[in-house]
C-alpha cells in the first residue's frame, strides 16, 4: 500500500486520501483482499487494484469542480468488494451465463458494502453510490437485480431504500436481464475511467480480460 500511495501522491494529498479511506482499509474485509487469495486481473491482489483506482479517482477529482471527492473515492473503494475469489476458483461456478462474475459482482458489491459499511450509506448518498459501483463497467453489461435466481455468493441481502436504489440502478437501459448504461453521476463516471485506466495497466493479454466472463486465467501463478 505504502508504494502505490508513494508513486502517486505527495505526503498532503497522502493524508487527506488515508483519511477518506480510513474506515474501509482498516476492515478486515478490506485486509483479505488484499492478500495472495483474492487475486485480480493476473497476479495483483484485489486490494492494490481497488487502491489504486481510488488513488487516481482522488487525483481526478482534484481537478474538477463541483465533484464530491468523498464519494467517488467512496465508489472505489467499494466498486469490486466481490464475496469469493473468482479466478480459477471451482466454486465460482453458476448455471446461468449472465450470473457470471464479470456481469454479477456489481451487484455484489453494492449488498457486500453496504452491509459492512453501513455508516458510509448512512452519511452519502446512497444513489450515487449504488449507482457509481453497479455501472464501474461501462460499457461492458451488469446483471439486472430482479426476482430471478441471481446466484450471488453474497451473505446477506439488502432492503428499503438501499434495495430501492439497487433496482433503479440495474434497470435502466436493459435488456432481458442485463443493463447497458454508464453512472448518472459524475462521481460514478470517473471510477469507471480510472477503473480502466489501472486494468490497462496490469492486464497482460486478452485472457485476461476474458477471464472476468470464463473464470479462467492460465496467467495466475500458484
Amino acid at each position: 500500500m505504502i508504494e502505490l500511495l508513494d508513486k502517486y501522491l505527495n505526503n498532503e494529498e497522502q493524508k487527506e486520501f488515508l483519511e477518506i479511506v480510513k474506515p474501509i482499509i482498516e476492515s478486515e474485509e478490506f485486509k483479505y483482499r488484499c492478500t495472495s487469495v483474492f487475486k485480480h486481473h493476473d497476479n495483483i491482489t484485489l486490494g492494490e487494484h481497488i487502491l489504486e483506482v481510488a488513488i487516481l479517482t482522488y487525483l481526478e477529482c482534484k481537478k474538477r469542480n463541483n465533484v464530491s471527492i468523498n464519494e467517488a473515492v467512496y465508489i472505489a473503494m467499494m466498486h469490486d468488494l466481490y464475496t469469493n475469489p473468482w479466478q480459477n476458483n471451482p466454486n465460482n461456478k453458476v448455471k446461468y451465463f449472465f450470473n457470471k462474475h464479470g456481469f454479477r459482482h456489481p451487484v455484489e458489491a453494492v449488498i457486500n458494502s453496504a452491509n459492512w459499511f453501513p455508516e458510509i450509506y448512512k452519511k452519502y448518498d446512497i444513489n450515487i453510490l449504488i449507482d457509481g459501483i453497479i455501472h464501474h463497467m461501462y460499457p461492458l453489461p451488469v446483471r439486472v437485480y430482479n426476482d430471478k435466481n441471481l446466484e450471488l455468493k453474497t451473505n446477506n441481502q439488502i432492503d428499503g431504500d438501499l434495495k430501492k436504489a439497487l433496482i433503479d440502478s440495474t434497470n435502466r437501459c436493459k435488456i432481458g436481464d442485463i443493463s447497458f448504461c454508464r453512472s448518472r453521476y459524475k462521481e460514478g463516471r470517473i471510477v469507471s475511467m480510472c477503473d480502466k485506466k489501472v486494468t490497462r495497466i496490469h492486464l497482460k493479454n486478452v485472457t485476461s480480460l476474458t477471464s472476468g466472463v470464463t473464470g479462467r486465467n492460465k496467467n495466475i501463478t500458484n
